[in-house]
């Protein structure tokens, strides 16, 4: 009985974890029912601001533009042969057409208009929708300032103008603006569930940094990455990156952030005293993580973390203060980057922000704040002008160095967590690092 009960408590983190994931046939209904209420209220909303009144998104199969991934229901993995997708958007009758030039439809919302029957020539059909509803301008996904906004394909571009009427050829505009507010924006029923995802990465992370997967002298940093890779796939879901966990001790000289993407060792043993630290993220229900955290592997004896690596975490909380408290509505990631970046430094920290839009996809689009090539600002192609714009997503992504006399060396404390900017200010996700996680987690009715 004994042996059953202890289990129990073993699996139990594990079962009320994977409690709160649906399976597939719930996640495709709920992907459906989010992907209706962004064509039927979100589109319209943001073709109206960004003044575009047609919006033709056009792919091939295996060659999917960025955009039209979000746009085919749960069933469609991919586009089928070439998918032409067309949103017009008549203002004075509030009304919005959505067409799909394909031999199917796409989903509930998006209606087959072409009957090969009638009209073979696809394109010819496309160039029917336009005429008849004579747009005052037509977007199509092409950009030099945002890749996700980049998705037609070349051959896509030309076949399209030389079948476009020339009274048409001047309407032609980039949907950049309309492209990076699709993708950016999320609705109040995708952040009840950003909730829910960022607070299972977070559970992911706890477990991986603790001693149900840790032994220290014997574990090994690649062996903890694994794990959490595994982990993600034992619960059904994703991740939109491989997992890196990293040592900072005393013994190890700082390096440069080139470290977190090339050149790291791997198969370092974890040994107590060290201050880990992992870069971790899942995808589930069409939404990405972005998550870094600390942990500290006990010494014999220990209870609790050293002052000095707490006081650094702090400094840490700090940056991230000083960021997103410039995060202001219609800034440019630019401005608010050497705003942050000045007022950390003025107060005696040594500050590095390389912040991120987060959300569809784990590198998104939108408003980007530095990078950590970039701390003078990014440039024009990577999106330097573009706002902040509210009901948008973060990775609140930078790090703070840090001198451990103790130590007698400099360390760098690496932060990662997902932030809301909405109508009302900044807020986080599912809240914020501000302790270090310790292996062994404490045990008080032990004495230890």
């Amino acid at each position: 009985m004994r042996s059953i009960f202890q289990f129990i408590l073993l699996v139990l983190p594990s079962i009320l974890l994977s409690q709160q994931i649906l399976p597939e046939a719930e996640r495709a209904k709920v992907v459906d029912e989010i992907l209706e209420e962004r064509f039927n209220h979100l589109l319209p909303e943001l073709m109206d601001k960004t003044d575009i009144d047609m919006w033709i998104v056009i792919s091939r199969e295996y060659n999917e533009d960025p955009v039209i991934r979000t746009m085919l229901p749960a069933t469609w993995l991919n586009a089928r042969r070439r998918t032409i997708l067309l949103f017009y958007r008549n203002k004075a009758t509030n009304t919005l057409d959505k067409l799909a030039v394909a031999r199917y439809n796409v989903g509930e919302s998006i209606s087959s208009a072409w009957d090969k029957e009638k009209e073979p020539d696809q394109w010819k059909r496309l160039m029917q929708l336009i005429s008849e509803r004579n747009p005052k301008k037509i977007g199509l996904n092409f950009s030099r300032d945002h890749n996700i906004a980049d998705g037609l394909d070349k051959t896509d571009y030309d076949e399209f103008m030389a079948n476009l009427p020339k009274k048409y050829h001047s309407k032609v505009v980039s949907a950049e603006q309309l492209a990076v507010r699709w993708i950016e924006t999320r609705t109040s029923r995708e952040m009840t569930i950003y909730n829910q995802l960022v607070d299972i990465t977070h559970d992911i992370i706890a477990e991986a940094f603790s001693e149900k997967v840790i032994t220290p002298g014997i574990t090994t940093t690649t062996e903890v990455e694994w794990w959490m890779r595994q982990k993600v796939t034992d619960l059904g879901l994703e991740t939109w990156f491989h997992p890196t966990v990293d040592i900072q001790r005393t013994s190890e000289e700082l390096v440069s952030h080139l470290y977190s993407f090339s050149g790291r060792p791997d198969n370092l043993v974890i040994q107590q005293g060290d201050l880990l630290h992992c870069d971790f993220g899942i995808t589930y229900l069409r939404l990405n993580t972005d998550c870094q955290e600390l942990a500290y592997v006990l010494k014999s004896g220990e209870k609790e973390a050293p002052s000095f690596l707490v006081d650094a975490l702090k400094d840490g909380n700090r940056v991230q203060d000083f960021l997103t408290q410039n995060m202001v509505e219609g800034k440019v990631g630019n401005a608010i980057l050497a705003r942050a970046l000045q007022e950390a430094k003025d107060a005696g920290l040594r500050p590095s922000i390389y912040t991120h839009p987060l959300g569809t996809y784990g590198h998104s689009a939108g408003t980007t704040i530095g990078m950590w090539d970039a701390q003078g600002g990014v440039m024009k192609d990577d999106g330097e002008n573009y706002p902040l714009n509210p009901n948008t997503v973060y990775a609140i992504e930078l790090n703070t160095t840090v001198h451990i006399p103790e130590w007698k060396r400099d360390i760098r404390i690496m932060l990662e967590e997902a932030g809301f900017f909405g109508e009302e200010g900044f807020r986080y996700v599912n809240g914020r690092q501000t302790e270090l996680l310790l292996i062994p987690r404490p045990k008080p009715q032990l004495g230890n």
